[in-house]
């Protein structure tokens, strides 16, 4: 079974559930259209921290009910961020989970919405396309697409940090490391309409040249971590 991870990440943005379930239902509307079900149709559940799951659709009034579900939960706070989770099965073996931290001014938690994929054969995922998505919705700071294999090359042969600003075999990056890229930088790059500038790095097999790429964007600063304490979404 394959598996893609595309990662969005941001600092301190305060929203509301309105604003909050209006990004959701914008995500939703980009992945399902990029990721077309072969079964059924995706059948979406809202999956607790319990395991416990519920019915969602994808529109603004269920997501902006869901949010409040977890925000009503005995250990919910507003300074962290509501952590949804939105699990798609398409009754073929191919799972969508969304997952995303969202809507605080935490001061030293990152903001985040990841996407992971999972398909039971070698179907060619649209990783740049979903990316473009994500940032599209949610105005990060940085993001890309890894899988096991990158996260494990950046961390072992790289010395990134978990939580350490990087890329994948694509990248976003916000307007301001996105001018920091350095001009041989050995990569295409297309700006979005709606800011920032997507990275199109390597193939998803060849983990050196995502190295590579990472390690120069480092060097030149353009994945300076935010300054902590954090007081912007964006560098």
């Amino acid at each position: 079974m394959g598996r893609v991870v595309v990662r969005a990440f941001w600092g301190p943005r305060e929203e509301t559930v309105e604003e909050l379930a209006a990004r959701w239902a914008l995500t939703l509307e980009r992945v399902t259209r990029l990721l077309p079900p072969q079964g059924d149709g995706w059948s979406l559940r809202r999956v607790g921290a319990s395991g416990a799951a519920a019915v969602v659709t994808p529109d603004e009034e269920s997501l902006a009910a869901a949010l409040r579900a977890v925000q009503a939960a005995d250990d919910w706070s507003s300074t962290s961020g509501t952590d949804l989770r939105v699990l798609a099965e398409d009754g073929t073996g191919r799972t969508l989970e969304l997952g995303g931290r969202a809507g605080a001014a935490s001061e030293f938690v990152l903001m985040a919405m990841l996407l992971t994929v999972r398909t039971p054969g070698d179907e060619e995922l649209p990783g740049t396309e979903l990316l473009a998505g994500l940032a599209e919705a949610w105005a990060p700071d940085f993001g890309g697409v890894v899988d096991d294999d990158v996260l494990d090359t950046l961390e072992d042969d790289g010395d990134f940090a978990p939580s350490d600003p990087a890329i994948g075999w694509a990248g976003y990056l916000s307007p301001a490391r996105a001018a920091l890229v350095p001009r041989d930088f050995p990569a295409g790059t297309d700006p979005l309409p709606t800011g920032g500038t997507l990275l199109d790095v390597a193939a998803p097999d060849d983990t050196a040249a995502v190295l590579r790429a990472n390690l120069l964007l480092r060097d030149a600063g353009a994945l300076q971590p935010l300054p902590r304490p954090m007081d912007r979404p964006r560098l």
